[in-house]
């Protein structure tokens, strides 16, 4: 019998450090360093993460046949960083600074740090940061040929670009450079409008439908597109290739207001600039889908990158008719690049199988049972244990309603997206829980909108969709007929960012959905992640145990355990303020 192929891809030291473990091109274990840290978008070498995928393999480090680092740290160093700063100088002084206290240390020494951390003497391998977000998506889809497009804010100094996948092989044919970068772009407007920089684009996205696209006019004199794909920024309104702030005094005047200050009220006026970003991301993105489709001639498109994220310009893409379907990767940014790193290696290396279409992201630590009931029974935590085969009806009864459910069952997910196994669950049909689940329970801003989960099977029948969206990265209109009936999930403009779910992906969590229709004849609800503002998605019972008792949710479903907010103790019921002062709130 031929030993099994092992390859460890690891991410890390910008954001969202990340490992993934293949097993002969199998993904046997991924997730992000986040959850075991308890650290948001932790930046640090994966060391937790990486035990967790050894530990469930049941292996180490020198059972390892390679390992991939998600990009060239010594050419984003020494080229384009360090050329970048002299290109600029004196003004560039504050970033050279930085780069030599902060960049020095961690990304020159990658190797030795893997050898030491991992005690690993194995082959190292380095593909470029763009060719590890495009070979996540296009390794994964399933599609035997594909463009691919992958946009983000920048690798070592490439920022977007279109490949071609066939195969086993995959090329990158076009490259846009540093410092034009459709994600620094959105990252700088983000900014403006007084939201956290690569943490909080996705409110700039939620908050779009309530504007206007009134500056969209302004907003292209950033930008100059091109009919081949590319485009370039008019620098003079950014200030991230030498200073500590993304934009300045130009863009202020531009759009005639100062930048806002975080946690001001926001105004129309912001509104509207995130409508105009959202329209003027959406044309840029066709516009490179259009490009790929001509440059490669392949019927399908594959995206990844922080910018494929953009659930909104997706599903322009989609509708437009450029490409039959579309494979978006999951875990698209950075925490992604670990993936592609791996199956970079695997291919280029190994020479190795392709991999089926990935189904599901269900590829973190699990808990079983037993560790479960341990948990709770060395707290003195009450709970109801339902049989395993009545849990969906059970939990489905609860759900209808007011009820909010923690739900905690299976594996972890990958990605930034809880899909249905570290989940808070509730009724999309009552109008209240938005505001419920926003504002006591995640404490974030009332604009958020909330994903449904859907039955797929019933999804074209609740939403303008023609196809599976398992991952949560398509937005589409909730059919006019259904508006009125699941307002919790209805964002202001009618859209929604649809999940849907068959029993392949997640029985369990199929079932429960299947339950609650059969019940209520409504196959959505609403689906969130379990986690507070701030803080990473929960990974254990005990952090699942710990944004339960510090909010307002109703329920906590750990595994086949009922825990019941009212028949804990009074002295229980603990102040949220404390436990939200442990997160950076973002």
């Amino acid at each position: 019998m031929n030993k099994p192929v092992y390859i460890l891809g690891i991410s890390c030291f910008y954001h969202d450090s990340a490992t993934v473990l293949l097993k002969d091109g199998q993904i046997v274990f991924a997730s992000q360093e986040e959850r075991f840290s308890r650290k948001k978008h932790d930046e640090s070498f994966p060391k937790l993460a990486i035990e967790e995928a050894l530990k469930h393999a049941g292996i180490t480090a020198q059972d390892l046949d390679a390992v991939a680092f998600y990009e060239k740290p010594i050419l984003k160093f020494f080229d384009r960083i360090l050329q970048t700063t002299m290109k600029v100088w004196p003004r560039g002084f504050v970033q050279y600074h930085m780069a030599m206290q902060e960049w020095m240390p961690k990304k020159l020494w990658i190797p030795h740090i893997i050898r030491r951390e991992l005690s690993y003497k194995g082959p190292i391998y380095y593909p470029s940061h763009h060719e590890s977000h495009a070979a996540s998506a296009f390794f994964c889809s399933g599609f035997p040929d594909a463009a691919v497009v992958t946009a983000d804010g920048v690798g070592e100094w490439a920022t977007t670009t279109i490949g071609h996948g066939k195969g086993k092989e995959l090329k990158l044919l076009r490259e846009i450079h540093y410092p034009h970068s459709l994600g620094l772009l959105y990252s700088a407007i983000t900014y403006y409008l007084g939201f956290k920089v690569n943490s909080a684009e996705y409110k700039v996205m939620g908050l779009a439908p309530y504007g206007e696209p009134k500056y969209l006019e302004q907003m292209r004199k950033l930008i100059d597109v091109k009919p081949d794909g590319s485009f370039a920024l008019d620098m003079k309104y950014f200030t991230y290739e030498y200073g500590l702030r993304m934009t300045g005094r130009s863009i202020e005047k531009l759009f005639g207001q100062p930048t806002r200050t975080p946690e001001s009220p926001l105004e129309q006026f912001h509104k509207d600039i995130a409508r105009s970003l959202q329209e003027l991301t959406d044309e840029v993105m066709l516009n490179l889908a259009r490009a790929a489709k001509e440059l490669t001639g392949s019927r399908y498109l594959c995206l990844a990158g922080g910018v494929a994220l953009n659930c909104v310009s997706n599903g322009k893409i989609l509708r437009s008719g450029i490409f039959e379907d579309i494979f978006i990767q999951p875990a698209s940014g950075d925490a992604g690049g670990a993936l592609g790193a791996a199956l970079m290696a695997w291919h280029g290396m190994m020479q190795g199988e392709r991999l089926p279409r990935m189904e599901h992201v269900f590829f973190g630590k699990s808990y079983n049972q037993t560790e479960i009931e341990d948990f709770l029974t060395k707290n003195r935590i009450p709970s109801e244990k339902i049989p395993a085969v009545d849990l969906p009806k059970h939990v489905a009864t609860l759900l209808q309603g007011e009820n909010v459910i923690g739900w905690f069952q299976g594996r972890t997910e990958y990605g930034p997206r809880s899909l249905g196994n570290r989940s808070i669950i509730a009724d999309a049909r009552n109008p209240n829980n938005w505001k419920k689940v926003n504002l006591k329970i995640k404490f974030r801003e009332s604009f958020r909108p909330f994903a449904p989960t859907v039955l797929e099977e019933k999804a074209s029948e609740y939403f303008e969709l023609d196809r599976e969206s398992p991952f949560m990265l398509l937005v589409a209109d909730t059919r006019e007929k259904y508006r009125a009936e699941i307002p919790a999930v209805t964002h202001v403009d009618g859209s929604a960012r649809i999940q849907t779910i068959n029993r392949n992906q997640n029985a369990l969590y199929y079932d429960l959905l299947k339950a609650f229709d059969e019940q209520t004849g409504c196959p959505v609800i609403i689906n969130t992640s379990f986690n507070v503002r701030g803080e990473p998605i929960v990974e254990s019972p005990q952090d699942a145990w710990n944004c339960f008792v510090h909010t307002h949710m109703d329920y906590l479903v750990l595994g086949q355990c009922i825990v019941d907010k009212k028949k804990l103790p009074p002295e229980w019921k603990r102040s949220s303020e404390e436990y939200l002062k442990k997160f950076l709130l973002d």
